[in-house]
């Protein structure tokens, strides 16, 4: 079986700090399987994520975008979010921008890649991959600018129809907004052999 859709419900804050995950099956299955993971941070619960895991079989055709993705382009220097350090996470992942940058709103395409282990000794699953570049989804096709609005995402949800292969994903990330308070980043998931899935994320946007 292989992870093939994680949704996180961001309830509050995460601390940087000691955290508790507690996993169960919800609905056990040979060709289908639920697992939930609650984080808990000084005994608060801080995040829900569900996941579906999916019996393989390699004998169902591969249908889809799978003619191979632009090169990943030479680095460039180190991009730097309006109103932050260049520290911190964006530090810590190798980001080759196609098109956009962060200091540009609007739609971006950008290849990236962890520089570090999620956790120490610890190789990252495909699926860990795609959901912590996926969720920088929402910055890197900010629409409004961040000093004088905050855009947060709620949540986030990533469904991966293959694993990627390598450590490269290219993210193609739109952000729209329905005037309302509400805002949609929609990001499609790319490895060098074609596109792999996409990440969905809503947003609370509120002037600062």
């Amino acid at each position: 079986m292989r992870l093939a859709r994680v949704a996180v419900d961001i309830l509050r804050p995460v601390a940087v700090g000691p955290l508790t995950a507690r996993t169960q099956t919800l609905r056990p299955g040979k060709r289908v399987a639920l697992l939930q993971t609650v984080l808990e941070s000084a005994g608060q619960e801080v995040l829900v994520a569900r996941g579906w895991r999916i019996a393989r079989d390699a004998s169902v055709p591969l249908i889809g975008k799978n003619g191979g993705a632009p090169a990943i382009p030479a680095a460039a220097k180190a991009p730097r979010f309006p109103g932050t350090d260049a520290g911190g996470y964006l530090a810590e992942i190798e980001w080759r921008f196609e098109a956009g940058n962060f200091d540009e709103p609007g739609p971006c395409r950008v290849w990236a890649r962890p520089r570090i282990p999620l956790l120490p000794g610890e190789e990252l699953s495909p699926m860990s991959r795609a959901l912590l570049l996926a969720d920088s989804g929402n910055g890197i096709s900010m629409a409004l600018d961040p000093r004088a609005y905050l855009f947060i995402n709620v949540d986030l949800t990533v469904i991966l129809q293959r694993d990627p292969a390598g450590d490269w994903l290219l993210m193609d990330a739109v952000t729209t907004m329905g005037g309302t308070g509400t805002g949609l980043a929609e990001t499609r998931l790319s490895d060098t052999l074609g596109e792999v899935g996409i990440g969905v994320q809503t947003l609370l946007v509120s002037p600062r």
